[in-house]
Formats: C-alpha cells, structure tokens, sequence
C-alpha cells in the first residue's frame, strides 16, 4: 500500500494537503464534487489560511483591505500554475514571462530554523508585507517544480472523478491515488461491489 508522504494532516472541510510539492497543493485548492468545480478560495481570508496551513505567513500578515488583492492575485497565479504544468506534462513549453513577474515582486532572504523534528533547515522568509512576498513562496515552488522537477512523477489522482494533483514521492513511484484513504478506498470499494453485484 503506497502512502502519500505529506506532513501536513487534512481535517475534514479542509483543503486537502495530498499534493506532495507545494506548487501542487496550490492546483488542488480546486476540487470537483461531482461534475461541479468547486474553488475552496472564496475570500482573500481563506488564501491566507491556506498560506499559513503551509507555513507560508508567519512573517507576513497582510492587512484586512488587501485580502481581496490576495485572493484575486492567489487565483491568477493558480490558473498560471496550471496552464504552466499541464503545458509541461504534454512536452510544452508554456510563457513563464507572467510567472517571472510574481518571482520578480518577491524579496526574501535566507534563514536557519528547526524543523519539526529539531534538525536544522535552511529556509526563505519573505521580507515585506505585501500580497506578492505573501505567494512568492508559491511562485518559486511552481519555478522549482517547471526546472528542477521530474515530469514522470506529477500525476493525476487516477480516481475518475477526482482532479487532485500530487508529486510521486513512493520508491516504487507507482502511487495512483491523491490519498488511500480516501480516493483509493473508494475505488477499490466501486470496484468490490461492482464484483459482488455481478455473482
């Protein structure tokens, strides 16, 4: 049984965090429920949620008359992310030219912190309180993932009425689902009653 290795745990309601890769994640704030899409952004409030469930906002609080920025500019940056990597999943090159402009706003420096085990990590902290140092971090996990990434191991979840992306971090790199417990024992539950309803 193939297990998704993310270290964030989804609670119900929440924005499930299957996704592997941060760039991911943020293609997966859309769902379909359903044959409906369904945008579980709908206020600047819970894009900033979704940035702190990251660890993204610690250092950057965005004032409340910019949260509207913060939700229009997070979603125009979810439709570039999937334009970018679905182009790049079918051997094309996309314009990273709009993507460029997010890295561009983004001023950061380095910082030493502890993970959660106390091993100590080397990390990006953003140095302004603005709506674009706030996704830059996001902006720079697509920029990793387009130049750095492997192509093969970005999937779909392989439920048909699931559209969750994830990053195949399995040894085996055979994960099908965006999580087991969900997706996959929902499969394989279709599937047994499909088996019994035939004998």
């Amino acid at each position: 049984m193939e297990k998704a290795e993310t270290s964030i745990t989804n609670h119900p309601g929440e924005i499930p965090m299957v996704g592997d890769h941060l760039a991911l994640d943020l293609l997966n704030t859309e769902m379909r429920v359903g044959n409906e899409a369904v945008d579980l952004w709908r206020s600047g409030e819970d894009v900033h949620a979704w940035l702190e469930r990251c660890g993204l906002v610690a250092s950057v609080s965005i004032a409340a008359a910019e949260k509207q920025t913060l939700l229009v500019q997070a979603r125009e940056l979810r439709t570039l992310a999937r334009q970018l990597i679905e182009q790049w999943k079918n051997g094309q090159m996309g314009d990273v030219r709009p993507l460029n402009k997010f890295l561009d706003g983004y001023t950061s420096a380095p910082q030493v912190t502890a993970d959660d085990t106390g091993k100590l990590v080397l990390t990006r902290v953003a140095k302004a309180d603005t709506v674009v140092s706030a996704l830059g971090p996001v902006a720079e996990a697509i920029a990793q993932l387009l130049t750095e990434g492997e192509l093969d191991l970005v999937k779909t979840c392989a439920h048909p009425e699931c559209i969750l992306w994830f990053y195949d971090r399995t040894k085996s790199h055979k994960r099908r689902w965006c999580s087991m417990a969900s997706c996959g024992n929902r499969y394989k539950a279709a599937q047994f009653r499909k088996k019994v309803g035939t004998n």
